[in-house]
C-alpha cells in the first residue's frame, strides 16, 4: 500500500510539473504566429501594408521630404506604441541614435523621410522578444505610430 501511495504521489507531482512547464516555440514558429496576427489585424482594420524580409509590416501615410536616415543617424521621433489589442504602453517624443533601439525601429525608421508619418507593425523577435519589457508581455507584436521629426 505504501508503494502504491508513493507511485500515486509521483504521478500527481509529474502531472503538475508538466502543466507548469512552458512549451518552447522556435523563432520561426513565433515569427509565423506574429505575421499571422499582424495580417489578421490589418485585414480586420481594412489596412494595406508593405512588408520587409524580416516580417516588419509598415504603412507610410506621408513620406516626408529629403533623405532617409540610416543606422548611423540620430533621430527625433514622436511616437505611440501599442499592443495589437490596442493597449498603449508608451508615447512621447524622443531623440536617440538608431543603434540604441529595438531592431524593428532600426529597420523601420529609415523607411521614413524627415516629416514622414506612418505605422510600424513589429513581430516580437525584432521587438522585445521572449523577455518582453516592463509593460510589454513576452512575444508581443507591437504597433508604433511614427512621426519622424528630424535626424542628423
Amino acid at each position: 500500500m505504501k508503494y502504491l501511495s508513493f507511485i500515486l504521489i509521483i504521478l500527481v507531482s509529474a502531472s503538475f510539473y508538466s502543466c507548469d512547464k512552458e512549451e518552447s516555440v522556435s523563432q520561426e514558429e513565433q515569427l509565423k504566429t506574429d505575421i499571422d496576427k499582424i495580417e489578421a489585424y490589418l485585414k480586420s482594420n481594412d489596412l494595406n501594408a508593405d512588408k520587409t524580409a524580416s516580417g516588419l509590416h509598415y504603412i507610410i501615410t506621408n513620406s516626408g521630404s529629403g533623405a532617409h536616415p540610416n543606422l548611423g543617424s540620430s533621430v527625433t521621433v514622436q511616437y505611440t506604441g501599442r499592443l495589437l489589442d490596442g493597449t498603449e504602453f508608451d508615447s512621447g517624443t524622443a531623440t536617440f541614435p538608431l543603434t540604441n533601439v529595438i531592431q524593428g525601429w532600426q529597420e523601420g525608421i529609415p523607411l521614413f523621410k524627415r516629416g514622414g508619418r506612418g505605422q510600424l507593425f513589429i513581430p516580437s523577435y525584432i521587438g522585445y522578444g521572449v523577455s518582453g519589457s516592463s509593460s510589454i508581455p513576452p512575444n508581443s507584436v507591437l504597433i508604433f505610430d511614427i512621426y519622424l521629426v528630424s535626424f542628423n
